[in-house]
């Protein structure tokens, strides 16, 4: 199982519609896609500002606007089913087709989430991939650093993920990489681990 977060700010983008092609084609029951929250969440900080409402709240919000990011993903692709819980991606994975995880079900039923700002789509997937024992966690991003490897000290502190991000990949068996909105031509014949291994950028679990 592959987790791929498509991150919200690639809506708009023509890179988005090409990702989701890409995982809808391959994917064949075994990738999950996450959607960011982009400016869905943006509104919901707006909401947040404007109304004084409580963290708790909003995060409620955020989450729900991963949900209609997800929605908006399986909208532009017909491929694409979506799943709210394990037993729903599983029959999807059954079906052999390419998912798109609607959040808000699992992640509000867990009180071990911090309910703030702290914790965004990118510390979800990774609590995701855990929950599904996946084999990659893969983020795309809209740009990539052109290195052989990042620290997750260097994700964190250059503000390519939440600061929580660690606390769901340190000691996984998944493998987490990033990759950037325009890797996505690097799968248009198959999703294979040989060819991921060769692009993509690992995040090594390391803090120094």
């Amino acid at each position: 199982m592959w987790i791929v977060k498509l991150g919200g700010s690639l809506l708009g983008s023509p890179e988005l519609n090409e990702w989701l092609e890409v995982l809808a084609h391959h994917g064949d029951g075994k990738v999950v896609i996450v959607p960011g929250g982009g400016l869905l969440a943006d509104a919901v900080r707006e909401s947040q500002r404007m109304s004084g409402c409580s963290d708790l709240v909003a995060h409620k919000m955020a989450v729900m606007a991963m949900d209609q990011f997800g929605v908006l993903m399986s909208g532009l692709n017909s491929e694409l089913v979506t799943a709210s819980n394990e037993l729903e991606i599983a029959e999807r994975g059954w079906q052999h087709r390419a998912i798109v995880w609607l959040p808000s079900e699992m992640v509000l039923a867990d009180e071990t989430i911090p309910t703030n700002w702290q914790v965004t789509s990118d510390s979800l997937a990774a609590w995701l991939a855990s929950k599904l024992n996946a084999e990659h966690l893969i983020l795309v991003k809209s740009e990539r650093l052109d290195l052989d490897q990042i620290s997750l000290e260097r994700l964190t502190k250059e503000g390519f993920v939440d600061e929580h991000f660690g606390d769901y990949i340190v000691g996984k068996t998944f493998n987490t990489w990033v990759l950037g909105k325009q890797d996505h031509n690097i799968f248009h014949d198959k999703l294979s681990e040989e060819i991921l291994t060769e692009t993509g950028l690992p995040v090594m679990c390391s803090w120094n």
